[in-house]
């Protein structure tokens, strides 16, 4: 039988390979950073808007005393990415390719450090290879197209790892290089958890590392100066920490959804489709039957990580999803697959380790392009009009309104849905297509409040609005308690108004309503 991963895995160097030796560390993690962020960026304008860009955008675009008023009460964890997204609209505006170019730039960094990274502990082809694989996972495009900080979070991560296994392996250096190095990961790592309180996952991450990579050097010196540089990153990061525990209940709705169970995890985590997912797991296989258990007779490539290397990557692509799991099955509701995204530049590591295990070169090619073939159609799916969460269609259905209603014509958003579907967030993320229109049942906007929406009345207590109009526009969220019952159509018809014209975009329904 001929076996799939390399029989002889110390195979001597080949002419094509000086191109990867010619080309600098620096230049290649550079390259790849470059790549990454162009997949990332690549129609991440395409899509319309869904309900947590909308938090994001619209809580940026309020006043600074409005915005630090609303984190008092709400989305304290997410201030420091409102707060940089303030000052990046000022200067670049609000649109959808504006507001997520940010989240491309953190994924191109996040690939270049991935590739620094895997550098300690493999040669650089399968480093690069690591990088490049890490840039077109599923959830890393989906990120890297998004106005929410999980991108940035993860660059950090990343570039946090690479602080910590330089100052592990740099433990025997000068006590004025240990403060400098070990005081720079607590500030990173601060840093880390103001911007993501669930990178705070890392540190069991780091543990092992630190454990495994000791090892090499005297283990009681990295495991002290890991443990004081985490405490104090720890507690540079305590008011963040206190906030988010304060303002738990905002979570609270993770507790409404069906518990995760580990398949559905391991495909929707970072894969997206069972076909990427059943490729991938392939690869990771593969990655660890090749380092853990060699063939006997057989020599380790140098180009593949070695067990300890391999296990780091490992444990950070596990270990926080298993206490994500652990403790929603066991505690509370803490599972969300965008908590995870921070583990992806380990799957993209071990998975390229899979593709280099591989015992031939066509093994290898085909794998590559066999795992490029099935991630593509998600890769369509994501830059499509209605590629975000739940089908949003806030674009399109604003551009109908800006094509069909005039000045002075009223409009009425159904409020039966979530905060995050509410089809009046069309308003404020595509104001201009609404410029002119009476919002009937609005009482306080959101600028003006402590809370991340709008106040609105129901429109049975604000019918008089409606009195010296001649047209309403009823924008629905299709399937939603008020779209079934359609229990404003029979208010508005109450008081002399009938359905000219229904429209339906993707999930939103846009009802024209006249005297």
């Amino acid at each position: 039988m001929t076996s799939v991963i390399a029989p002889h895995l110390a195979a001597p160097p080949v002419p094509g390979r000086r191109l990867w030796r010619r080309l600098s560390p620096a230049w290649s993690a550079g390259l790849v950073g470059l790549v990454a962020f162009l997949v990332s960026f690549a129609w991440s304008w395409q899509p319309s808007y869904w309900g947590d860009e909308a938090a994001s955008v619209m809580s940026a675009e309020r006043s600074l005393p409005s915005l630090f008023g609303m984190l008092e009460n709400v989305d304290a964890v997410h201030g420091l990415y409102y707060l940089f997204l303030h000052g990046w609209i000022d200067l670049f505006g609000a649109s959808e390719l504006a507001t997520r170019l940010p989240s491309a730039i953190a994924i191109g960094v996040a690939a270049a450090g991935t590739v620094v990274l895997a550098r300690f502990f493999m040669g650089s082809r399968v480093a690069i290879a690591g990088g490049l694989v890490f840039a077109i996972i599923p959830r890393v495009t989906y990120m890297g197209s998004e106005a929410r900080s999980t991108a940035i979070a993860t660059a950090i991560g990343v570039w946090l790892t690479v602080l910590l296994v330089h100052a592990v392996r740099s433990s025997a250096g000068s006590r004025r290089r240990q403060i400098l190095l070990w005081g720079s990961y607590s500030v990173l790592l601060a840093l880390g958890i103001y911007v993501f309180l669930f990178l705070a996952l890392l540190l069991p991450v780091h543990a092992v590392a630190v454990l495994v990579l000791g090892g090499r050097h005297p283990l009681w010196r990295s495991v002290f100066f890991w443990v004081g540089a985490s405490a104090i990153g720890l507690l540079l990061a305590a008011p963040i920490v206190l906030a988010g525990s304060a303002q738990r209940e905002q979570i609270a709705f993770i507790g409404r959804r069906p518990q995760v169970i580990v398949s559905e995890a391991a495909v929707m985590q970072w894969f997206d489709t069972i076909p990427v997912a059943i490729m991938a797991w392939s690869l990771i296989l593969v990655a660890v039957i090749a380092v853990f258990l060699p063939r006997r007779g057989t020599h380790r490539s140098a180009s593949l990580p070695g067990p300890a290397g391999l296990t780091i990557f490992l444990a950070w692509m596990l270990v926080p999803s298993a206490i994500l799991l652990i403790g929603t099955h066991l505690i509370a509701p803490m599972y969300s697959l965008r908590y995870l995204s921070l583990c992806a530049p380990a799957v993209g590591i071990v998975i390229a380790v899979g593709v280099a295990a591989l015992a031939s070169n066509w093994l290898r090619v085909a794998s590559v392009l066999a795992l490029v073939a099935v991630i593509v159609p998600a890769y369509a799916v994501q830059r499509g009009d209605y590629g975000k969460n739940d089908g949003s269609d806030w674009r399109q259905a604003a551009d109908i309104i800006a094509a069909r209603a005039t000045p002075d014509d009223g409009v009425v958003f159904d409020q039966s849905v979530r905060p995050s579907r509410l089809p009046r967030l069309a308003m404020h993320l595509y104001p201009n297509a609404f410029a002119g229109l009476r919002d009937v049942t609005l009482t306080r906007p959101y600028a003006d409040t402590t809370w991340l929406w709008d106040e609105v009345a129901p429109l049975t207590d604000v019918l008089p609005s409606v009195v010296n109009l001649n047209t309403v526009w009823l924008l629905q969220y299709s399937g939603s308690a008020d779209s079934r019952k359609e229990t404003d159509v029979h208010t508005l018809q109450l008081q002399g108004f009938r359905v000219a014209d229904t429209t339906l975009v993707n999930r939103t329904r846009i009802i024209e309503m006249t005297r």
